[in-house]
């Protein structure tokens, strides 16, 4: 094999406290990364099968905002995972690697996250720059994917989805305005209190937001949205309650057979040791997911319901 010039080879490893084919489900399935993993901000699986896929993602680099598309090969009998960037973000010329999941004695696995990248002239600072980016990035991703799967619980219990779906009275690009402009929501949500946005990047914005809750008090959520007019929003909360180990959501705007229509989903981790404690003594997970579902399911379906109506915006 002939030698790539400035080719550079780093592993991070992890014993997770678990078998290798719960690890192994989480990482093959992308659309929980944002949910799991608190660098990634956004998956798209853009095509594939069972075997290999093209995937698009948001993620968090030093900072900053980056997104990518790659290629995925899945092998769920030898439970490993390799992945190609298509195209990579400067100073990154190229990047890949693979996950593979290595059984051990006892009920445990060894984790390996394995990386191999070029950058742009081979310049050093950049070296040292992405060297810091996969140090950062890996360690918490493999302490992620240990917390969800040693939790006790099947990783499918404790990680779900659910969407909620609006008809649109108004035209789909006056309802993504609507959520886009998030800064006005104050004036127009009766459960926001206060919101501070930022547009950090083109498209990227950082949100603080003070929530009411029906009992007249208030509490702060803090997310990173990407935008992509005037199809959808995605965001990944940076601070979560107690209930909570992850959440993300989307918001998408288009029109169907019926109409023009808006939905709002969510996807959540639990934090099964937060459920006695935050909701009583008895409950369980399938409670948690109930009272998830329906608070959060709540809030969204409230601001689809304002938005629903909204006249296009003046061009």
């Amino acid at each position: 094999m002939t030698a790539v010039p400035g080719l550079r080879h780093t592993e991070h490893t992890r014993v997770v406290h678990a078998p290798p084919g719960p690890l192994y489900d989480v990482v093959a399935d992308v659309t929980l990364w944002p949910a799991i993993f608190g660098p990634t901000v956004h998956a798209l699986r853009i095509e594939g099968d069972r075997d290999s896929e093209r995937i698009r993602l948001w993620a968090t680099v030093n900072g900053r905002v980056n997104d990518w598309v790659s290629r995925r090969t899945l092998d769920a009998d030898g439970r490993t995972v390799g992945f190609e960037q298509e195209v990579s973000t400067p100073p990154v010329a190229s990047m890949g690697g693979e996950w593979l999941f290595r059984e051990l004695d006892g009920g445990r696995t060894e984790v390996v996250l394995r990386h191999h990248f070029t950058v742009v002239e081979d310049e050093p600072s950049a070296v040292a720059w992405v060297h810091e980016a996969l140090d950062r990035n890996s360690a918490a991703e493999l302490a992620a994917l240990a917390r969800i799967v040693e939790t006790g619980h099947p990783p499918r219990e404790t990680v779900f989805s659910f969407t909620d779906t609006l008809a649109l009275s108004g035209s789909p690009e006056a309802a993504y305005e609507f959520v886009a402009r998030a800064d006005l929501w104050p004036e127009r949500l009766p459960h926001v209190a206060g919101v501070t946005l930022t547009e950090t990047a083109p498209g990227v914005q950082d949100l603080r937001m003070e929530t009411a809750t029906a009992d007249g008090s208030t509490h702060t959520t803090h997310s990173v949205r990407v935008c992509r007019p005037p199809e959808w929003i995605a965001y990944k909360q940076l601070v979560t309650p107690d209930l909570l180990l992850g959440h993300s959501g989307l918001w998408t705007f288009g029109e169907g057979p019926d109409g023009p229509f808006a939905t709002a989903s969510h996807t959540v981790a639990l934090n099964p040791e937060a459920v006695s404690r935050v909701l009583g003594a008895g409950r369980g997970i399938a409670d948690a997911r109930r009272q998830v579902r329906e608070l959060l399911g709540a809030n969204s379906r409230t601001t689809l319901s304002h938005a629903a109506g909204q006249e296009a915006p003046a061009r």
